[in-house]
C-alpha cells in the first residue's frame, strides 16, 4: 500500500513537473516572439492527448512555438467540451461511458499557456439529429450532410465518411455492428464532426489561415478540419510518428499512408549500407520501437518441436498480419476490402496446399497488454472462427508469443504480408515478398504486388507450384533505399526536446530554452518551417 502511495506521489510530481516545463516555454516563446506581420497558421490536433503530452500532441506544440518565433501568428483551434464524444475518450469497452473532458481542458489551459487560442464548445443541432435518429448503419455510413450556404465546392459534408475511420478506430475494430450501441455512437460522431464543421468554418471566415497543421487526418475532428482547407484551398499539412524513437512525419498529404518519394538518382553510399545494416542489425534482435511502444519485450527462436513440425513439410511460408484498426489500413485496403478478406483467400490457399506449411503471425501489438489499445477484432479471433487449429499445416503465433520473425523468413520459400514494415525487411533478406495490401513501399518495386484479387491468388500459387522463385535484384536493392530515405530522411528527430515519460508513447520536455527552437539549432525545426513557410519537402537534408 505504501508502495502505491509513493508510486502515486512520485507520478504526481513528475506531471507538475512536465506541465511546469511547458508553462515556463510557452513564456520564453510569447516573450522572444516577434511582431507577427502576416497571416495565420491554423494548429489542431484533438485527438492525440487527453492528460500529458502524447509524441503527437508535443509535435505539434513545439512546431507552434517555432512559427511563432518566425514571426507568423499562430492560431490554435482547441476543444472545449465540444464533442459530445470524441475518439481518444471513447472507451471501446463501455462506450457510452462518460467522457474525461475535465482532465482534457485542464491539460489544455498548461498546454495553450501564453497562446492565441480559439476554443469550440459542443452545441448539438436537433434537426440533424432527428434526421440521423432512424438511420441504419448503412445511411450513417453514406450521409452527406447539406453545407450549400457555405460557399464552397461541394454542397454536402460527408459526414459518414469522415466519421468511419474513426469509429473503427475508437472500437478497436473493423467489422461494425448493425446494433443500437454501434449506431448511437455513430450518431454521437457525425453530430460532434458537424459541431467541429461548424466551428471551423468560423474560424476560417475570421482568420484567413495561410496554412493548418493537422494532426494524421484520420480521426473525425482533423479529417473534417482537413476537408474543409481542402475546398477552401488552403494549404494543410498532417503529421504522425516517424520510423525511429521520438521522430515525426510532416507531409503535405495523407501522414497514415506514409507518401514518401525517392529522389531521382538516389542511391547509397557506403556509410549509408554501414547505417542501414546497424539498424537492420537492432530490428532482428526485436531491439526497436514505434511511437513509444516496444513490441518485443524479447525475441525468441525457433524451437526444437517447430523444426521438426516444419521437417515433414515441403515448404514454408509465413503470413504476417496488420492490426486491423490501425489508421495505416483504408490506405492499404486497395486490392481486397480488408485485411480479412486477404486471409480469406490465405485459407483458401492454406486448404488446397497440404504439403505447404503456412505459419500465421499476429501482429505483436494487436493485443497491447496493459493498454486500451487492444484489438477487439483479432487475427486470433479469425483463426479460431475458421477453425484454423484443425488443419494439420497450419502453425498460429498469436500477437503476445514472441517468436523471431526474421527466423521464419530465413526458412522461408516466399512470405506473405499484407501491408506490414516486415515485408520491406523481408526483401531486404533476399525473400520472396508477395503483398496483399497496399503499403508505403509497393510504389517501388519492393515486393511483388498483384492488382487484383484473382492475380494475387495466381501469384500465389505460381510461388507454391515453382521449384524456385526468382526474385528481381531491384526488390532488395529498392528496399534498402527506401528504408534508408524513410528512416534517416523523412524521420525528423525531436529527440533534443522530448523524452518519454510515465507511459508508452507519452512524453515530457527536455530542460531546454526558446532559442534551440530556431531553424539554426535544429534540423527537425528547420525541415518543418521549410515544408510549413516555404514550400519545402520535410526532409533531413
Amino acid at each position: 500500500m505504501t508502495e502505491n502511495v509513493f508510486a502515486k506521489i512520485k507520478r504526481g510530481l513528475g506531471r507538475l513537473t512536465a506541465d511546469l516545463r511547458i508553462v515556463r516555454l510557452s513564456s520564453e516563446v510569447a516573450q522572444h516572439a516577434p511582431q507577427p506581420d502576416q497571416r495565420p497558421v491554423v494548429f489542431f490536433n484533438a485527438s492525440t492527448r487527453i492528460l500529458g503530452l502524447s509524441q503527437n500532441a508535443a509535435f505539434s506544440l513545439l512546431t507552434s512555438f517555432a512559427v511563432r518565433l518566425e514571426g507568423v501568428p499562430v492560431v490554435h483551434f482547441v476543444c472545449r467540451r465540444g464533442m459530445s464524444r470524441c475518439v481518444l475518450g471513447t472507451d471501446p469497452e463501455n462506450p457510452s461511458a462518460p467522457m474525461p473532458c475535465d482532465i482534457c481542458v485542464r491539460q489544455s489551459q498548461v498546454v495553450y499557456n501564453k497562446a492565441d487560442t480559439r476554443f469550440f464548445t459542443y452545441e448539438q443541432d436537433d434537426d440533424l439529429a432527428g434526421t440521423l435518429a432512424g438511420m441504419s448503419l448503412a445511411e450513417l455510413t453514406a450521409y452527406e450532410h447539406p453545407i450549400s450556404t457555405w460557399g464552397l465546392p461541394s454542397s454536402t459534408l460527408p459526414l459518414g465518411a469522415l466519421v468511419l475511420p474513426g469509429i473503427r478506430w475508437g472500437l478497436r475494430i473493423h467489422h461494425l455492428q448493425d446494433d443500437e450501441a454501434t449506431r448511437r455512437l455513430y450518431r454521437e460522431f457525425m453530430l460532434s464532426a458537424w459541431n467541429v464543421a461548424r466551428g471551423f468554418i468560423s474560424l476560417l471566415d475570421q482568420t484567413d489561415p495561410q496554412a493548418a497543421v493537422i494532426f494524421n487526418g484520420q480521426f473525425f475532428p482533423e479529417a473534417t478540419a482537413r476537408w474543409l482547407c481542402q475546398q477552401r484551398g488552403i494549404p494543410s499539412y498532417t503529421h504522425e510518428v516517424g520510423f525511429q524513437p521520438l521522430t515525426a512525419f510532416f507531409t503535405s498529404g495523407e501522414a497514415t499512408a506514409s507518401p514518401i518519394a525517392l529522389p531521382a538518382g538516389f542511391e547509397l553510399s557506403p556509410e549509408q549500407n554501414a547505417r542501414i545494416d546497424a539498424y537492420l542489425e537492432k530490428r532482428f534482435q526485436g531491439n526497436f520501437s514505434m511511437a513509444g511502444i516496444r513490441f518485443w519485450p524479447e525475441m525468441k527462436g525457433l524451437d526444437e518441436a517447430f523444426l521438426q513440425k516444419a521437417a515433414n513439410f515441403k515448404q514454408l511460408v509465413p503470413v504476417f498480419t496488420n492490426v486491423i484498426f490501425d489508421t495505416s489500413q483504408p490506405h492499404s485496403n486497395a486490392v481486397f476490402s480488408d485485411m480479412f478478406a486477404w486471409l480469406d483467400t490465405v485459407l483458401d490457399l492454406i486448404k488446397s496446399h497440404p504439403e505447404t506449411l503456412f505459419v500465421l503471425r499476429a501482429h505483436p501489438d494487436e493485443k497491447r497488454p496493459n493498454s486500451r489499445k487492444q484489438a477487439r477484432e483479432t487475427v486470433e479471433g479469425w483463426a479460431r472462427a475458421n477453425r484454423v487449429d484443425k488443419l494439420s499445416n497450419v502453425v498460429f503465433y498469436d500477437s503476445g508469443e514472441y517468436v523471431s520473425s526474421y527466423e521464419l523468413i530465413q526458412r522461408a520459400k516466399f512470405v506473405m504480408v499484407y501491408n506490414s514494415s516486415i515485408g520491406l525487411e523481408a526483401s531486404i533478406m533476399g525473400a520472396a515478398v508477395l503483398c496483399g495490401g497496399k503499403a508505403r513501399y509497393t510504389q517501388y518495386p519492393t515486393v511483388f504486388f498483384p492488382q487484383t484479387v484473382s492475380d494475387f491468388r495466381a501469384q500465389a500459387e505460381a510461388f507454391l507450384t515453382a521449384g524456385r522463385i526468382e526474385v528481381p535484384a531491384a526488390h532488395r536493392l529498392e528496399a534498402r533505399r527506401f528504408l534508408y530515405y524513410q528512416l534517416f530522411h523523412t524521420s525528423l528527430p525531436f529527440d533534443k526536446f522530448i523524452v518519454p515519460f510515465y507511459r508508452p508513447g507519452m512524453v515530457m520536455l527536455k530542460k531546454f530554452g526558446w532559442h534551440e527552437l530556431k531553424p539554426e539549432n535544429s534540423p527537425a525545426i528547420k525541415a518543418v518551417l521549410d515544408g510549413l513557410l516555404r514550400n519545402g519537402d520535410f526532409l533531413l537534408e
